[in-house]
């Protein structure tokens, strides 16, 4: 008996001498992966940016636990946006590895679970786009730890390194260890590395959440600025104004047409040409069936004069009457002849520019008389001439200004009067319309007749619900009334 409890308090105390040695192991091997999630926290905390603090977080992982890649990676929205990769600087995330490591982080993120790559025996996590990435790229041994901030997932780190070297229980700690203590330091330089409307916007938010409460901020800045909308809505007030289509048009303008009928034989000026009045020839018509009217015409008149003068000396003073009354008639047709000979050289009888008339290609050509063969307009007094849509004409009224846009010169905003008002409407394009005509306040060189714009005609201060919702109530009225 007390050789067996002899026995018995030696094993007593060979238990409490390994107890003592296992305790001593454990707490050496917790202070091995301290120190070293520290030292990976230091070579962070060196850097003052998040780009630089990223890619030091990821080289320094690298080389303390022999990986050949490792990536990090930060929730953005619903997906994991690839942020930093280490020893390399310049990637695009239009990459096939960079898109397969995202798709293996976003796989470790909706999980909230740590990843492991040979699985392990008795894992319940789903692995697939992890194997993928090892199997295309390797094969190679893969951890993906999700990076936690106040419990949440905000990202995950990837590690790689070759397929023998698998991760072991104890790495994997001090790997887990070592981003929980960096995830707040690089959480907070990303903040702050951002565009400064989006930190502006964060802020306001923020804001927002300590004025109306910690719960359901966006929906409450909403509902406020809603309210404000409406209320600006039925209060405010702004200018009203008539939009419509226009066309410039020459205040004054000269239409020269055929005097007579028959054959073009020249034309003397182009479109955009300057004329003088009274000077500048336009064309020419043909006058060689005139002339020879004019040389039967001439005979004919000698002829009644000698059968007048014929009458005269035989004393049959009836006869002699009705000869001279011949000649006057004749002589009528020549002055006739030769006004149209002298209308044959068409003269300007304005100064401007040649709008219309390009004639060059017509020569001997027929016309009849009344074809306008040229317009001459001045380019120094234009005008506008609007198509105001009828259910806006009531609010235009003479003595109203506005501004007008060309399509060529859109920047160029031109003030104008509304001198009158057709009171007749017309159907253009399948639309009622008004003509509408104003007066320009301003003439640019430029400018030229024909030209198409845009025109505003201010009508006064209105409220803003009626300026935006005037057309939609007019068409309901109008379809509910019986």
């Amino acid at each position: 008996m007390e050789v067996k409890r002899g026995n018995l308090e030696v094993a007593i105390q060979f238990l409490k001498l390994s107890e003592t040695r296992f305790t001593r192991s454990k707490r050496q091997a917790g202070l091995e992966r301290l120190r070293g999630a520290m030292e990976t926290m230091l070579v962070i905390n060196r850097q003052d940016n998040f780009v630089s603090a990223s890619m030091a977080f990821c080289n320094e992982a690298a080389s303390r636990w022999q990986c050949e890649r490792v990536s990090l990676g930060l929730l953005k929205g619903r997906y994991v946006e690839f942020k930093a990769m280490s020893h390399s600087e310049d990637f695009s995330r239009k990459m096939d590895i960079v898109q397969d490591i995202e798709s293996a982080m976003e796989e470790c993120l909706d999980q909230n679970v740590a990843i492991v790559s040979p699985v392990v025996e008795g894992a319940t996590y789903v692995s697939r786009a992890t194997e993928k990435l090892s199997k295309r790229y390797g094969p190679s041994a893969i951890l993906s730890l999700p990076l936690r901030y106040n419990g949440e997932g905000v990202g995950v780190m990837t590690l790689e390194r070759p397929e023998e070297k698998v991760f072991d229980s104890g790495e994997i700690e001090t790997i887990r260890l070592s981003c929980e203590l960096a995830t707040a330091r690089l959480l907070s330089l990303h903040k702050n590395s951002r565009w400064i409307g989006i930190r502006a916007a964060e802020k306001l938010r923020e804001n927002a959440a300590n004025l109306v409460g910690p719960t359901h901020t966006w929906a409450k800045v909403w509902a406020i600025l809603g309210f404000a909308a409406i209320l600006f809505l039925i209060f405010g007030k702004g200018q009203y104004r008539v939009k419509s289509p226009f066309i410039l048009e020459a205040t004054y303008q000269q239409v020269i047409p055929a005097p007579f009928d028959g054959y073009i034989t020249s034309v003397d000026v182009e479109v955009g040409q300057s004329v003088r009045a009274n000077e500048s020839l336009l064309g020419k018509l043909d006058s060689s069936e005139l002339r020879l009217r004019l040389a039967a015409a001439k005979a004919e008149k000698h002829g009644y004069l000698k059968q007048a003068s014929a009458y005269m000396r035989d004393g049959e003073t009836a006869q002699a009457q009705i000869a001279r009354a011949s000649s006057d008639k004749t002589s009528a047709e020549i002055d006739l002849l030769n006004y149209m000979i002298d209308q044959s050289s068409l003269i300007s009888p304005t100064s401007g520019t040649v709008v219309k008339g390009d004639l060059k290609r017509e020569i001997g050509a027929p016309v009849k008389t009344g074809d306008i063969l040229f317009e001459v307009a001045s380019l120094d007094s234009l005008r506008a001439e609007l198509l105001v849509p009828e259910d806006e004409i009531f609010d235009v009224n003479v003595g109203q200004e506005g501004f007008l846009a060309t399509v060529s010169y859109p920047s160029q905003r031109i003030k104008f009067t509304v001198e009158r008002i057709n009171p007749m409407a017309e159907v253009i394009e399948q639309r009622n319309v008004f003509r509408v005509r104003v007066r320009l306040l301003e003439v640019h060189m430029w400018m030229r007749p024909g030209m198409e714009g845009v025109a505003k005609v201010s009508v006064g201060k209105r409220h803003y619900v009626w300026i935006w919702t005037r057309k939609i109530v007019n068409w309901i009225r109008m379809k509910l009334w019986l």
